[in-house]
C-alpha cells in the first residue's frame, strides 16, 4: 500500500537512514553530563557534571549559517557548514565568559538526503567535539512544496555556565585597556549577500574559476567559522585581566566592539596593526569598492576582539599564538572624545540596542 506521506513529499524512512548516518559522529560529544543517546524527543543534561558553582548562571545563543549556504548548495559540498553553525553559536557563549554546555540544532529541508544531512550534522558534531559541547539533540523538517528539493536551512541554539561573578562586559572595562584582535580564517559566516551581490555584478557564477580568488568561488569562500571556544576558555582559566570579549559578526569591526565597551569611552582601531586577508582585498576589488567600504559588513581579518588589562596584553596574544590563531593589539581603550557620536569623526557609538561605546577605525590598511 502507498504511503500517503510519502505521496505528499514526505519520506521518514530517509530521515531515518539519515540519523543512522550521524549518530557515531553525535555520540562522539556526549560526556558525562549527557543522559540518553541520540533520537529522543528532549535531550537531558545533569548540570551537576559541571561543577561545583556558587552562583550559576546560564548562556544561551541562538544562530543560523545565513547566505553562505548557498555556496555549500552550489557545489553540493556540506561538510563545512556544521562548524559555520557551531561557531556562530558557542562562539557568542564564550564572549560572556561562559564555558559551553550542550547545543541543538534544526535543518529544515526540501527533501530528505541522508548523506547530506550526515555531512552537515557530522560539521556539527565535530565542532561540537572540538569546542567541548556536546551536541545533546536535534530536528530535521521536510518541507516539500516550501522549499526547492536540494534547498535546507540550518539553526542551532546552545546553552553554557558561568560564576555570576565572572561574568565578561563593559562594566569591567577601564580607559588604559587594551583590545587584542584574534585573526579570523576569513569571512566566516556574515556578509554572503554582499559577496554573492559583488559575484553577480560581475557576471561571475558560484561556480565559476575566479583566478582573483585563486579557484571556483564557491569552493574559495567556504572556508569555515574559526572556533575560537577553547583557546579563550584557557585564557580566562589563567586569569588574563580579560574585561570583554566581542565576536566580530554581523555588522563589522567597530559596532561590534562598541557593543562591549562603556558609554563614556572609546577606541580607536588602528587599520594598519593588521594585514587584512587577500580574500577580502580580492571581494572588494570586484566589487570596486575600497576595504573601509566594506567596515560595516566584513570582519576583514579580526574574528574575535578581546579588552584586556594592559599588563596582561601580551599574555593573551602569547597564548592565541600557541593555539594557532594569529594575535595583535589593534587599540586601546580612551575617554570618549565630546565628538564621538554616530554622525561626526567616523565614529560608531553602540549597536544593535546596546547603548555601548564608541569605536572608530583610523589610518590606512597596511
Amino acid at each position: 500500500m502507498t504511503d500517503p506521506y510519502a505521496s505528499a513529499g514526505v519520506d521518514t524512512e530517509a530521515g531515518d537512514r539519515a540519523v543512522e548516518l550521524m549518530k557515531a559522529a553525535v555520540s562522539r560529544t556526549h560526556g558525562p553530563g549527557v543522559l540518553g543517546g541520540v533520537g529522543g524527543f528532549a535531550g537531558l543534561f545533569d548540570l551537576s557534571a559541571v561543577g561545583s558553582y556558587r552562583k550559576p548562571l546560564l548562556a544561551t545563543s541562538t544562530d543560523g549559517v545565513g547566505t553562505k549556504l548557498a555556496l555549500a548548495q552550489a557545489i553540493d559540498k556540506h561538510d563545512t557548514i556544521g562548524q559555520d553553525l557551531v561557531g556562530m553559536v558557542v562562539d557568542d557563549i564564550v564572549v560572556v565568559g561562559a564555558k559551553p554546555l550542550f547545543m541543538t540544532d534544526y535543518i529544515a529541508v526540501g527533501r530528505v538526503v541522508p548523506e547530506r544531512i550526515a555531512d552537515i550534522v557530522r560539521g556539527v558534531a565535530e565542532a561540537c567535539e572540538a569546542t567541548g559541547t556536546a551536541l545533546v539533540g536535534g530536528e530535521t523538517a521536510e518541507h516539500p512544496g516550501v522549499m526547492e528539493p536540494d534547498d535546507y536551512d540550518i539553526a542551532g541554539a546552545a546553552v553554557g555556565v558561568v560564576e555570576a561573578d565572572a561574568v565578561l562586559g563593559a562594566e569591567r572595562v577601564v580607559a588604559g585597556d587594551v583590545v587584542v584582535a584574534m585573526a579570523s580564517s576569513g569571512l566566516h559566516s556574515n556578509g554572503f549577500s554582499l559577496v554573492r551581490h559583488v559575484l553577480a555584478e560581475r557576471g561571475i557564477g558560484l561556480t565559476d574559476r575566479v583566478d582573483e580568488l585563486g579557484g571556483v568561488a564557491a569552493e574559495a569562500l567556504l572556508e569555515p567559522t574559526r572556533l575560537y571556544t577553547l583557546p579563550l576558555l584557557g585564557m580566562l582559566e589563567a586569569a588574563h585581566g580579560i574585561r570583554s570579549i566581542s565576536h566580530v559578526t554581523g555588522g563589522g569591526i567597530a559596532a561590534n566592539l562598541a557593543r562591549v565597551l562603556p558609554r563614556h569611552l572609546a577606541v580607536e582601531v588602528d587599520r594598519a596593526a593588521w594585514s587584512v586577508p587577500e580574500v577580502f582585498r580580492a571581494l572588494a576589488g570586484l566589487g570596486g569598492f575600497g576595504l573601509e567600504q566594506a567596515e560595516g559588513t566584513w570582519n576583514l581579518g579580526l574574528g574575535m576582539l578581546v579588552v584586556v588589562d594592559a599588563a596582561d596584553a601580551a599574555a593573551v596574544v602569547a597564548a592565541s599564538e600557541r593555539a594557532g590563531i594569529p594575535a595583535f593589539p589593534v587599540g586601546t581603550v580612551q575617554e570618549a572624545p565630546a565628538e564621538a557620536s554616530l554622525v561626526e569623526g567616523g565614529w560608531i557609538r553602540g549597536a544593535k540596542g546596546v547603548d555601548g561605546g564608541a569605536v572608530r577605525l583610523a589610518g590606512s590598511f597596511r
